[in-house]
């Protein structure tokens, strides 16, 4: 079987031409099965769950999907049982950058192609990477907020899981923009676990111990509807900027036209699931396709 390595930048267009030139499952030669390994099933991670299931389907290639649970304990031992019944490919979103480096290892080892889909581990070998630029998500937020409140002002940093490599990468963009802004004081970063109960149990912690908060920096959409419902309910929404990097859901949608979220850099979740499956189907057949997903800006009208 060939392979080789092959890197294409390309838009969410691949996807609307039903990925043109590829083989669908009515042709396919082949028939594999892929396990897609989920960090967890929130509503961001059932919405890759999703596209990957579609893309599947139209390929032909069976898909067992497994939730960790946020536990790299538990996803080392999906991986583990998914190696044991020799499966072709695994697209693996890790749960921590460093624990599942030895599951990929084993995947190595056992021959079977990994794939990542929106987070990475630190180390193993992947065939290709599909995700947003987090990087990117961070300082994209942060310069907004940064702007809103022309450099002086309150922030709170809600982060995601610790150890996550999404987590760290949002974090390192956002911190690279208030590089440039002495006058933003950061009055806490803690975590909010990607969940919205985490978020809005940390923000209102927060919102007692900082009377004068002005902007909170999200690292997720969950957790920014949850720091958003604290602040509602404390009656301190009303001129506080909430940036978050989100998924671009309905409902996350909604309340940025609300105007309850000031903005979404919205990553695509959906797409990131899809090209994971096309891509691990593409590499079985003939080479490797990496396609990064690019972000999309979506601003409440008041906050424009």
């Amino acid at each position: 079987m060939k392979r080789k390595t092959l890197s294409i930048c390309m838009t969410v267009m691949f996807l609307s031409l039903g990925f043109s030139g590829v083989a669908n499952a009515q042709d396919a030669a082949h028939h594999y099965t892929f396990g897609l390994m989920l960090s967890a099933m929130t509503p961001y991670f059932a919405t890759i769950k999703s596209g990957a299931e579609a893309e599947a389907k139209k390929l032909g290639v069976q898909l067992l999907v497994e939730n960790g649970n946020n536990n790299s304990i538990t996803q080392s031992n999906q991986i583990d049982t998914l190696i044991a019944r020799k499966v072709n490919l695994l697209l693996i979103n890790p749960t921590d950058a460093k624990a599942l480096v030895p599951a990929v290892e084993k995947a190595n080892a056992a021959h079977i192609p990994v794939i990542y889909i929106d987070r990475k581990a630190d180390g193993g070998h992947a065939i290709a990477y599909f995700a947003s630029d987090n990087e990117q998500a961070g300082a994209q937020a942060c310069q907004y907020i940064a702007q809103k409140l022309h450099g002086h002002g309150n922030l709170f940093m809600l982060l995601g899981i610790s150890g996550a490599s999404a987590t760290n990468e949002r974090t390192a963009g956002c911190e690279s923009v208030l590089k440039s802004y002495p006058n933003i004081k950061v009055v806490a970063r803690q975590s909010g676990g990607f969940s919205r109960e985490g978020g809005l149990t940390v923000m209102r912690d927060v919102l007692i111990a900082n009377p004068q908060l002005n902007a909170v920096y999200s690292e997720n959409g969950e957790m920014a509807i949850g720091a958003m419902r604290a602040a509602e309910a404390a009656g301190r929404l009303k001129g506080l900027t909430i940036a978050m990097v989100g998924s671009g859901s309905v409902g996350e949608t909604r309340l940025v036209k609300e105007g309850k979220i000031a903005l979404s850099v919205a990553q695509q979740p959906a797409v990131m699931g899809a090209l994971g499956v096309q891509a691990g189907y593409s590499y079985l057949s003939t080479g490797t396709v990496f396609v990064p997903v690019p972000l999309h800006m979506d601003l409440a009208p008041s906050h424009s």
